[in-house]
């Protein structure tokens, strides 16, 4: 599979060849920013048996909340496609945008003015420092894809993300498509 150079707003696809990373095994990452100094992102379809308000009670809503990734779990993050709405957001490409002033989002999720369609929640973050995602490219672990859902991949359905871009991918990636997420369980 021929990758691109990864860049804000991409997304890193996790080769079949990294099934012993619990973190990582079949994830999709949005990358949220890549600079010299290294890189952060989210997965996006790994959700959580949590909801908005399991782990913030004054929020009465039910929206999903995601694994991140592997850093700073006990925080709290948030992508969107509404930065008129939630003000000091920072533009990560394609009409999507990461954080913001918390206290306005509570305030739109309360005044249902904002819904899973708009945002997307995670518990921590996946982060590389410097070369450290290039080295992970080198050794074959991630694909690199552009974003073609742009900012509608927040509503994207999780379940069988992944396994549709091994399909998409075609070839020898195809075969990965349908098998267990343990393949010694086969």
């Amino acid at each position: 599979m021929i990758s691109i150079k990864p860049k804000k707003g991409n997304l890193l696809i996790a080769e079949p060849s990294i099934i012993g990373d619990m973190a990582f095994n079949r994830s999709i990452v949005l990358l949220a920013d890549h600079n010299n100094e290294g890189s952060i992102g989210f997965i996006l379809n790994k959700p959580l048996e949590y909801s908005i308000r399991d782990l913030i009670p004054e929020i009465d809503a039910n929206f999903k909340v995601y694994n991140g990734g592997p850093v700073e779990q006990d925080n709290l993050y948030f992508i969107h496609k509404v930065p008129e709405l939630i003000p000091n957001s920072i533009e990560i490409s394609l009409g999507i945008y990461w954080g913001g002033d918390f206290n306005k989002v509570a305030e739109l999720i309360a005044d249902n003015k904002l819904n899973e369609k708009h945002i997307r929640f995670f518990l921590g973050y996946s982060g590389w420092q410097e070369h450290q995602l290039e080295d992970e490219l080198k050794s074959n672990s991630w694909v690199v894809t552009e974003n073609v859902y742009k900012k509608e991949i927040i509503e994207k359905d999780c379940q069988a993300f992944w396994k549709e871009k091994m399909v998409e991918f075609g070839g020898e990636y195809s075969i990965w498509s349908n098998a267990p997420e343990n393949p010694s369980l086969n």
